[in-house]
């Protein structure tokens, strides 16, 4: 990687390229979905898990290809924050803004408990009960990632890199061990609690489901640290759903064949899905401990990384344009961080934490992911009409279907949240407007950050040699990914060719 730009007075440095851009967007998700509340759902559908996974892939395509559009033409810090500030106006940006903090800390949140839940299963299976509270381990862990992240992308980066090569390195480990106790008749045996299946209710599952998909666009929100972001942001926006799915979709098939089919029904309200699959299939010793070692230092860690650099950066920009306190605009001298910001949505997340609810922290963030999805959807269709004339390395097609059909989408999807979650969300709205309002009062319109996009390197082109090795790497990874995802349909659907 060439050297990083130096950053103008308020920039930030571009030092990622598009692997740190997929291991990030896809980091930001894969974990606390897929190891608890997703994997709940093979509890309500059993080996029909498939299908939901696959409908929360179609939805998610369309949206990641407008973030593709707009991540390449706008390669600022906040993502959706400034996309909508853009295309529909300042109000709007400030609310995407203010959900998509609220949903990563969240998922900081939640990652942290899940953490805490497989890293105590390891000293289980050893016979040792370690004897600390799991919100206590939990904001542990975040205090130590929230430092990570104030030291700096280049460490961020590496951390990040390691954690979603570890995981991944792991998860084939463990599918090969996984394999000889895989049982297919699993796959075509209908549990009974499939007969209480309704449209609805798999529709609601679909929508858990879709939160392991929630935050595909999170390297976008970073576009200012991306190297070449017309080539990058776009290559990992097209990438980085299909990671997504391939990864859940393999995780679930050994999720559903190691599970007896009588004890299926339990990973429903289970805390920790797959060690509790495994310990009832009477699967201990070396592969249990292996798994949660994947999922705690692996999984969990590239998520909890992930999403806390990532909110960050929305902080900071909005604090950069007076949208918020501008004590959050503040950057360190040493590592050109927005440390203030990581700081204080650190400390938010450990709150969050101490409430100890992983079905609540689950439901606010999907309140807030599609609220800011919603509005970065519209964004995509405003900025087509308002700045025809703007550069556009990647064009999303038929926009003025696909924009509508997908917010419509989006919003159907909120109506299967639980109220309380709800609530906490439409607050949380307010109270953005309100702050907002304020610092619009003291601050005003002059104080608003402008990028030189020249200036910060976002318009620099690779030479022939990088350009030749980026292009080799993108090919690499379409050849992995594409094959992983037609593995996993076929896996599920092998048992039925046995017949």
């Amino acid at each position: 990687m060439a050297e990083a730009l130096a950053p103008q007075k308020g920039q930030l440095k571009r030092m990622f390229g598009m692997r740190e851009a997929v291991t990030i967007a896809a980091g930001s998700v894969i974990g606390v979905g897929l190891f608890t509340t997703g994997s709940n759902v093979v509890g309500d559908l059993g080996p029909f898990v498939i299908f939901a996974t696959l409908l929360a892939l179609a939805v998610s395509v369309y949206p990641s290809l407008l973030y593709a559009e707009m991540g390449a033409e706008l390669p600022y810090a906040g993502g959706t924050y400034q996309f909508a500030s853009m295309g529909i106006g300042r109000w709007a940006g400030v609310l995407a803004g203010w959900n998509f903090i609220i949903s990563l800390v969240s998922v900081t949140g939640g990652e942290a408990l899940a953490f805490s839940y497989y890293f105590k299963t390891i000293f289980l299976a050893l016979g040792i009960d370690l004897p600390i509270d799991d919100a206590v381990l939990a904001a542990l862990v975040v205090a130590g990632f929230t430092i990570v992240n104030v030291f700096g992308v280049g460490l961020s980066g590496r951390v990040q890199n390691a954690s979603m090569f570890f995981f991944w390195g792991v998860a084939l480990i463990w599918f090969l061990t996984m394999i000889p106790n895989v049982s297919l008749p699993t796959f075509i045996t209908t549990p009974d609690f499939i007969s209480q299946t309704t449209p609805l209710s798999f529709f609601a599952a679909m929508c858990m489901i879709w939160w392991c998909f929630a935050g595909f666009e999170s390297a976008v929100s970073m576009g200012e640290e991306i190297k070449y972001p017309h080539i990058n942001i776009p290559r990992a926006m097209f990438l980085t759903p299909f990671v997504v799915f391939a990864v859940n979709a393999l995780f679930q098939w050994f999720l559903v064949g190691i599970t007896p089919v009588d004890a299926m029904g339990a990973l429903s309200d289970a805390d920790a899905p797959f060690a509790e699959a495994m310990i009832s299939a009477g699967i201990m010793g070396f592969p249990l401990i292996l798994l949660c070692i994947g999922i705690a230092f692996g999984g969990d860690f590239s998520t909890l990384n992930a999403s806390t650099a990532t909110t960050g950066r929305y902080l900071f920009v909005m604090a950069r344009d007076g949208a918020v306190p501008k004590v959050f605009a503040k950057t360190s001298k040493r590592f050109s961080t927005p440390y203030v910001a990581v700081l204080t949505l650190g400390a938010l997340s450990i709150l969050l934490i101490l409430t100890n609810s992983l079905d609540y922290i689950a439901n606010l963030s999907l309140f807030a992911d599609l609220f800011y999805y919603v509005i970065g959807i519209i964004a995509a269709l405003c900025l087509r009409q308002r700045f025809p004339q703007m550069a556009r390395a990647y064009r999303a097609p038929a926009i003025k279907i696909g924009a509508p059909v997908s917010a419509v989408i989006y919003v159907l999807m909120m109506t299967q949240l639980e109220p309380d979650a709800f609530t906490t969300g439409i607050v949380w709205c307010l109270v953005a407007l309100v702050v907002y309002a304020i610092c619009r009062k003291v601050y005003g319109t002059g104080g608003e950050f402008t990028l030189d996009l020249a200036a910060s390197g976002a318009n620099d082109e690779p030479d022939d040699e990088e350009r030749a090795k980026m292009d080799r790497e993108y090919r690499l990874w379409k050849i992995v990914v594409g094959a992983a995802c037609v593995l996993a349909p076929v896996l599920f659907a092998f048992p039925y060719l046995l017949v």
